[in-house]
């Protein structure tokens, strides 16, 4: 099975489906890890705040997998955000996850609320890190486009948001698109609430595929990189068998039609930590 790599504004190739380690708790990440990299999953996704980068390290070391194989994005956190501490940061989980470069490196949220603009200045060390080789690509996660406008330099290459078929954030993915800036989802199931409406289920059965597998075909169709999260071996392997069979436009069009901004996580512009 081959996953499609999209090609990143810098010409960085990353696969478009990946594997999310979000609460993924840190007894549990190297095994789910390791399951993922042995199915054929070749894009791991991690940060600083989800506390499981050692397991993530841990199962590349024990895949036997060549370094420039794998496709790891890890990301900073918020109160790690000026210069100085971003690379104290960045150091970190290079040391936790046992390796000598990252692939992709994000601004894990641009938090003005209680960090100000901040996260200017960690734009700026980001820009920093990926001339130093420290990692081969830099962008953000959960910016609007407010906070892609305070930046300056370097374009980034993805803006990681949530987004799912009850949040299709259409203004933000035609911001992304006219800028060059990729859309890479998280929660890309909608925390599983997306998995029981009844448009999905329906497409389910016509296809005879599962509710997850079929939102992950939509993400796919539409060119997001999107990157599900299971610690079931078989939900695991569920989620990267999507590339056997395709949407038609009209239920593409008809899932794009649930979205009514049922947002699970917190708005960028508001949020408080």
């Amino acid at each position: 099975m081959t996953v499609p790599f999209t090609t990143l504004n810098d010409g960085v190739q990353i696969p478009q489906l990946g594997f999310g380690t979000f609460k993924i708790p840190p007894e549990d990440t190297e095994r789910a890890v390791t399951e993922a990299l042995s199915i054929g999953y070749r894009h791991i996704d991690t940060a600083a705040i989800y506390g499981n980068e050692e397991g993530v390290g841990k199962a590349i070391a024990a895949s036997g997998l060549k370094r420039d194989e794998i496709f790891l994005t890890t990301k900073l956190w918020n109160d790690m955000h000026p210069r100085g501490l971003a690379r104290v940061a960045i150091s970190t989980s290079l040391e936790k996850l046992g390796l000598d470069y990252l692939d992709l490196y994000l601004i894990h949220w641009p938090a003005p609320v209680k960090y100000g603009d901040s996260y200017i200045e960690a734009w700026d060390a980001l820009q920093e890190f990926q001339a130093e080789g420290l990692t081969r690509s830099i962008g953000v996660s959960n910016f609007n486009v407010e906070h892609l406008d305070a930046i300056s330099g370097t374009v980034p290459s993805v803006n990681q948001v949530e987004l799912h078929p009850t949040l299709t954030q259409n203004a933000l993915r035609a911001e992304l698109a006219y800028r060059g800036i990729a859309c890479e989802a998280w929660s890309p199931l909608g925390r599983g609430a997306d998995l029981s409406d009844a448009t999905i289920i329906q497409i389910a059965a016509d296809t005879e595929r599962t509710p997850a597998q079929v939102i992950i075909r939509w993400h796919l169709q539409l060119g997001h990189i999107v990157i599900p999260k299971s610690v079931t071996p078989a939900r695991i392997a569920e989620n990267l068998d999507v590339f056997n069979f395709e949407l038609t436009d009209a239920q593409v069009e008809a899932i794009t039609a649930l979205d009514r901004d049922a947002r699970s996580g917190s708005n960028p512009a508001l949020a408080e930590f």
